[in-house]
């Protein structure tokens, strides 16, 4: 007696294996970052494109840049999540055709393409102003942080402030000691 929905048997081995491609659909937003990273003319925006001609090869700078703008568009900042998204999420392996990149590379890719990134954004503005993307209101975000001091002979709230300044004015003691209501 079956009543629940079963899932398939993890050790099923199948004749001809279904592709990433199957479990993207056509209207995935990864697609479009996909199309247009690889419009770019990434020599052109400062991208390193020129391979080291020693140690182990290097990650092409469109693969990390797709990474980078996935996850900027799913609020992943971090280098060890985003690794970890790449392992995991199926629209990431197929963004990067299944390339794990480790942390440290995602980090570095940041530190070191720092004007070439700033360049890819002013291209996708450029972009999305000529598809008319945007509405005619501009929306501006501070990003500015602001140390906070609280110490504490510093913090005052409403009750701290009237007994502080009624032990400091004349007329203020006067009342509190009963003076004035004789």
């Amino acid at each position: 007696m079956k009543r629940f929905i079963e899932g398939d048997n993890r050790q099923q081995i199948t004749l001809l294996p279904e592709s990433l491609d199957e479990y993207i659909e056509a209207e995935n937003p990864v697609r479009v970052v996909d199309l247009f990273v690889d419009q770019l003319d990434l020599g052109g925006l400062g991208f390193s494109v020129e391979p080291a001609a020693t140690g182990r090869p290097s990650y092409h700078p469109s693969t990390l840049l797709k990474l980078y703008v996935y996850g900027y568009l799913n609020r992943i900042q971090s280098s060890r999540r985003l690794e970890r998204e790449a392992q995991r999420n199926i629209e990431l392996m197929w963004l990067l055709g299944r390339l794990f990149p480790d942390f440290k590379t995602i980090a570095d890719f940041r530190r070191d393409n720092g004007k070439g990134i700033r360049n890819a954004c002013r291209q996708f503005m450029v972009l999305c102003r000529q598809l008319n993307l945007f509405a005619q209101a501009v929306v501006a975000i501070d990003g500015s942080k602001f140390k906070a001091v609280n110490a504490h002979d510093r913090n005052f709230h409403a009750g701290q402030t009237g007994k502080a300044d009624a032990g400091n004015r004349p007329s203020h003691r006067a009342l509190s000691d009963g003076d004035g209501y004789r």
